[in-house]
């Protein structure tokens, strides 16, 4: 028997590939806010956690590890058509390669930080959302929402910062790592009830509230929804 999904989780497929997608092109810039020194993808990321509590709440683990892993792999694509596109010699009018290319040409080590540090974190995070829902018998969904956030976050932050960054210094480093941890916990805070809110309608749409119970939590096993 063929396993189906809504159309509804579709979309927040869909939305999760996007937040990431962007994210790796916003990353490339680099600023400071009130003494914070932050990347642009702050603004669009940390909607992808978001995306990935709501899924793992309503629909649980399982179906947010298939989420994860579309995420993953249509940034892989579109990391490796990127590249092809940035081989191409542009034609001798156009004056906008180095533009074109500084945004869109990565570094193997920044793409390979960039994709590890997704699937690592975003799955901890499900992981963490899903076995505090069940010890909890689904009580105190805010909680969940936090302590998975920060331990997605803290996987996250651990493996990409110190790949791409090292050559800050150790100082520098350690200050990015805590202002990323720190923003990204602000921002989903701010909006968790905008979060608990999406939460109770997608349950009551769906008429689904998935605790998770005898699963396996292999990040390999794909196909198992």
């Amino acid at each position: 028997m063929k396993q189906k999904v809504s159309v509804t989780f579709m979309m927040l497929c869909v939305l999760m590939t996007v937040c990431l997608i962007s994210s790796n092109i916003f990353t490339t810039k680099v600023f400071t806010l009130w003494g914070l020194v932050l990347t642009g993808d702050l603004l669009i990321f940390p909607v992808s956690y978001i995306i990935n509590d709501c899924i793992s709440e309503v629909y649980g683990y399982r179906h947010a590890r298939l989420s994860i892993w579309t995420a993953f792999l249509m940034n892989f694509f579109v990391v490796a058509v990127a590249q092809a596109v940035v081989a191409i010699p542009g034609a001798d009018f156009w004056d906008g390669g180095e533009h074109f290319n500084y945004i869109f040409r990565t570094e193997i080590k920044v793409a390979a930080a960039s994709l590890a540090a997704f699937f690592v974190g975003s799955t901890v995070n499900a992981a963490v959302m899903s076995l505090m829902k069940r010890a909890s018998n689904g009580r105190h969904f805010w909680l969940r929402a936090i302590i998975s956030s920060l331990a997605g976050d803290l996987a996250d932050s651990l493996i990409f910062m110190p790949i791409v960054f090292w050559s800050v210094g150790l100082g520098k480093l350690l200050l990015m790592i805590a202002c990323q941890i720190l923003a990204k916990l602000v921002y989903e805070a701010v909006l968790l009830p905008l979060t608990q809110y999406v939460v109770k309608v997608l349950k009551e749409k769906e008429a689904t509230d998935v605790i998770d119970g005898n699963i396996s939590y292999n990040p390999f096993h794909i196909l198992d929804i």
